[in-house]
């Protein structure tokens, strides 16, 4: 059986994708030179660590090999990143195939509810360990 995929998605995919990795590029590079980072805004006005903070720092300790501060960035995030890259590949398959891939509401609810278990405790002083942390 011949697996048919839409040419279209194929080629407006690779544009996208082309574009996509030039700005992750510029970015890189920008942060390199002047090490800036995007500041989570939640963090600033609340004072509080949302599920999401030091996502940047994260890749890019990941994109630098170092596993284990990218781990001491955000644990949950890099834990459920194979699982996000699967699902997405999954998901763009289907999607050149014209065909439809949703995950159960069920399995987006749990996410939701680790995420939020997640930011309840690392802002909790006993832990601070999951607040983002240079080794």
């Amino acid at each position: 059986m011949k697996i048919k995929f839409n040419e279209e998605k194929i080629n407006s995919s690779i544009k996208l994708i082309s574009i996509l990795l030039i700005l992750l590029v510029i970015f890189l590079y920008l942060n390199h030179k002047f090490s800036f980072f995007i500041p989570c805004i939640f963090h600033k006005i609340t004072g509080l660590w949302c599920p999401g903070c030091g996502i940047t720092r994260m890749i890019i300790s990941i994109l630098k090999l170092n596993f284990y501060q990218a781990f001491r960035y955000n644990p949950l995030l890099f834990i459920l990143t194979p699982f996000f890259i699967i699902y997405t590949i999954t998901y763009y398959i289907n999607w050149l195939q014209n065909k439809e891939f949703k995950l159960p509401k069920i399995i987006w609810n749990i996410l939701l509810v680790i995420a939020i278990i997640f930011m309840i405790l690392r802002n909790i002083k006993a832990f601070d360990f999951l607040a983002p942390t240079v080794i």
